[in-house]
């Protein structure tokens, strides 16, 4: 692969069959000949990010091998990276949305799926500004609104305006759970916060077993009229 080099590695997922991940070799890979990443504010150190396998990703993806899911259940996955949770539930039978903001993320998404010999599955891109034009390759915004909106290792940095939390107000509906696994990071409670000044209740689950640390926080509106959300076990 031309500027830079992959690897394909088999990962267990707690509670479903294992993945075969297309992913970049290491944290040193960089390749941005047409200035897309640079255009969307994406640096060097930054560019490879997305295409790692991160502790948090393999959480998310064993908290959807393990959750109920509902016939004709529409689902958004964000910043999405290799997107295994979206993998694991694609391959579940779920309506899936992968979503991110890196020029690649799509590609390797594509290739992903065919690695796994699963069928196509939705890719947008998930720039949350408000007036983010289309992604450099062609890949559509994201439209509409979900009833489960997930993502993993999201509040890495602050978020001032609230951009994330809007996004999500954006593309959940009126009744929606909103799934994010974090592994710890400062920007947890005003995340929290922003959203529960749009209605959402939330429980968290402490993740801290097999190397890692982080929590589980399941966000929920309920339709109106319905009582308070509560996490199901």
């Amino acid at each position: 692969m031309p500027g830079y080099e992959v690897k394909v590695q088999t990962l267990p997922i707690e509670g479903a069959a294992d993945l075969q991940i297309r992913s970049l070799r290491d944290h040193q890979q960089y390749a941005d000949p047409a200035g897309a990443a640079e255009a969307l504010g994406i640096s060097s150190a930054q560019w490879p990010l997305f295409g790692q396998v991160w502790p948090s990703g393999l959480q998310l993806a064993a908290a959807m091998a393990m959750r109920p899911m509902l016939a004709g259940e529409s689902i958004l996955e964000i910043g999405c990276g290799l997107a295994l949770a979206s993998l694991v539930c694609h391959r579940r039978g779920s309506l899936v949305t992968a979503s991110d903001i890196h020029p690649l993320a799509g590609a390797f998404l594509l290739e992903n799926l065919k690695l796994n010999e699963l069928s196509p599955m939705r890719y947008c891109n998930g720039n949350w500004s408000e007036d983010a034009a289309d992604a450099p390759e062609g890949a559509p915004r994201v439209q509409g609104r979900f009833d489960l909106i997930i993502g993993s290792d999201v509040l890495y940095e602050r978020d001032d305006g609230g951009a994330l939390a809007a996004f999500i107000q954006r593309h959940a509906l009126p009744a929606c759970e909103v799934w994010i696994v974090d592994p710890n990071r400062g920007n947890r409670p005003a995340f929290t916060r922003a959203l529960a000044a749009l209605g959402f209740g939330c429980e968290e689950t402490l993740l801290d077993g097999g190397g890692y640390r982080g929590r589980l926080m399941r966000f929920g509106r309920p339709a109106p009229g319905a009582p308070a959300y509560t996490a199901a076990p």
